[in-house]
């Protein structure tokens, strides 16, 4: 069994102080020490380490309304690093700019259907970032997107092109410095938003039911986002009931009003399948659906699926307030910066 070197042994002592300054805001030297187990020496070498990478700052200090003196309160540099989530969908672009902690740092949208989206992206993005260096950039859009190419099957969105990811990258580089940019399908991002900070906070294994203007399904077993091999996981809406796809059949609860019990007599119908095939223990209704509907709406889906399943599973509305699909990109963005600045 190979042990850990001291390099390795401080960058793991380094990544986890700065996960507990991420998750408990400032921290001083003994709180630090409390919460990780580590030494003083140890601890004071981390600090100045960090300190001297511009990772972490002193940021005030603690018992000021004491007598006797006071400890250093060490916080994370917010402006270390900035990220941008976008959600490109039919008509409108949204983008938010966090810092590396997760503050918003800028934002902007668009209402437009142009004939070179990638452009149109691009310029957004830079419109919010409002000079700002990028570290990562992610898209959520409708579509298959490989996992292995990044190349994404037709969305029907104006101007779409199964390279979109390479053609933003390069109209950016005109812009701004941005040094990631992905891809993702949309569903999947608020699928991630969904675990972190909705219904399914806390479960390794759920499906989130995606009822919006498309329909589908993300993923999570064992705590991880599952794409498939080529990005189908979850793909639902081209089920097929009764000769007529599962999207159009949820389509018809906007273009005819459909009530909430009529709405679950077609939900199940996608809940059912996910059920038969994952067993998820738990699957959350999103987007407009779902979010309308609330727990009414939840509880006559689960009222129909206990009729049908074996399998003991919960149903619940999400929780994820705003936009899901953004709030996922922005996520996914802050993960993949963290690990590359932070290690």
């Amino acid at each position: 069994m190979k042990t850990a070197t001291p390099a390795m042994a401080r960058a793991i002592n380094d990544r986890l102080a700065l996960d507990l300054l991420l998750a408990e805001g400032p921290l001083t030297a003994p709180q630090l020490r409390t919460l990780t187990g580590l030494s003083r020496p140890t601890v004071s070498d981390l600090l100045e380490r960090l300190q001297a990478d511009g990772l972490i700052q002193v940021t005030g200090e603690y018992g000021e309304d004491r007598r006797g003196p006071n400890a250093r309160l060490y916080g994370l540099v917010a402006g270390r690093a900035h990220v941008a989530g976008v959600d490109v969908r039919r008509g409108s672009l949204h983008v938010t700019v966090a810092d590396i902690i997760g503050g918003v740092a800028g934002s902007a949208t668009k209402v437009a259907e142009p004939d070179d989206l990638a452009s149109f992206i691009a310029a957004t993005v830079a419109e919010a970032a409002a000079g700002r260096e990028l570290h990562t950039v992610v898209l959520g859009a409708p579509g298959l997107v490989d996992p292995r190419t990044g190349l994404t099957t037709d969305s029907g969105l104006p101007g779409w092109r199964p390279d979109l990811a390479a053609a933003v990258r390069e109209a950016l580089a005109d812009r701004l410095t941005v040094q990631d940019l992905v891809l993702e399908n949309e569903v999947n991002l608020a699928t991630v938003a969904e675990h972190r900070v909705g219904s399914a906070a806390g479960h390794e294994d759920f499906a989130l039911l995606w009822l919006d203007d498309g329909v589908g399904a993300g993923v999570v077993l064992g705590g991880r986002l599952r794409r498939g091999v080529s990005g189908g996981a979850g793909e639902v809406g081209f089920l097929d009931s009764g000769g007529v796809e599962f999207c159009n059949l949820m389509e018809a609860r906007f273009t005819e009003g459909l009530a909430l019990e009529a709405a679950a007599d077609r939900i199940v119908k996608g809940v059912l399948t996910l059920v038969a095939v994952l067993d998820p223990g738990l699957v959350v209704l999103g987007g407009r659906t779902g979010r309308e509907g609330g727990d009414e709406l939840a509880a006559l889906v689960a009222d129909r699926l206990s009729a049908r399943s074996p399998a003991p599973t919960a149903v619940r509305p999400t929780t994820v307030e705003g936009n899901a699909i953004l709030q996922g990109a922005v996520l996914t963005a802050l993960d993949r910066t963290r690990d590359a600045i932070y290690g």
